[in-house]
Formats: C-alpha cells, sequence, structure tokens
C-alpha cells in the first residue's frame, strides 16, 4: 500500500564537500610531514697515498677486576685506595706509551662501581682507548 501517491521521492546524496574538506586536511598533513631530502650523488675518486705499517703493535694494559673487587694490572694484583692511586697505577703500567688502549677483563658477578672505577681512573690519567673483553656463549 503506497499511501504518497503524489509525492516524489528523493534520492539520497553523498555530501562531498566534507569529504573534500578532510581529504585537503590529510594532503596539507602530509605535505608538511614528509621531508624532502636532496641526495645529490657525486662522483669522486680518492687519493692514492703510500705509508708504511706500524713497526711495533703497542702492548695493552690489562686491568682484572674479580667478583669480590680485587684488582690486578697486567697479572699484578694491586691494592684499590682509590681511583686516583689507581691512575697512577695505570701511568706507571703504560711507562712511555701516551694513549695505550686498556683492556677491562670484569667477572660477570663484579660490581658495576669497580668498572666505573677502573674508567675513571683512565679518564683521569688522560687514557680514552678502553675496550671490554667477553666471551662467546656455547651454543
Amino acid at each position: 500500500m503506497n499511501f504518497q501517491r503524489g509525492q516524489s521521492r528523493d534520492e539520497p546524496e553523498i555530501n562531498l564537500i566534507a569529504l573534500i574538506d578532510v581529504l585537503l586536511v590529510i594532503l596539507i598533513f602530509l605535505m608538511v610531514t614528509t621531508s624532502y631530502a636532496k641526495f645529490s650523488e657525486l662522483q669522486i675518486n680518492l687519493p692514492e697515498a703510500g705509508g708504511e705499517t706500524a713497526a711495533a703493535q703497542v702492548k695493552p694494559i690489562q686491568i682484572t677486576v674479580d667478583s669480590s673487587e680485587h684488582y690486578a694490572i697486567n697479572n699484578r694484583g694491586i691494592s684499590f685506595t682509590g681511583v686516583g692511586a689507581m691512575a697512577a697505577a695505570l701511568k706507571n703500567a703504560a711507562g712511555d706509551q701516551t694513549d695505550p688502549t686498556i683492556v677491562i677483563n670484569a667477572d660477570a658477578k663484579a660490581p658495576h662501581q669497580s668498572v666505573i672505577n677502573v674508567m675513571e681512573a683512565a679518564r683521569q690519567a688522560g687514557y680514552g682507548r678502553i675496550t671490554f673483553t667477553t666471551q662467546s656463549q656455547p651454543k
């Protein structure tokens, strides 16, 4: 039963103006946040140079720290009385080397502060090349 004989039915419309506004906002957002980096490719030829290999390898300073905070420099035990004393011991162990490599062999259960003490002593002594020894896990 159709009770609305004389009235024509309006077709539903999708309001495209709101959709266009949303798309413009997204487009502006993408344009603002996109970084435009210009990559220039340069064709370069590196210069060649001849050099001599190092005559003698410098011997690194081995510092060992065990789990009960005992220290050893080059396998000679030292008593820790302070960072300044350890810095003096590092300078003594370095001898005439200007910037030796310091290798810290710390036990896995050594306190964090003991490793920091060694690093601070190396900094006070003026040595910046510090490395740590680890071992790989068995497979």
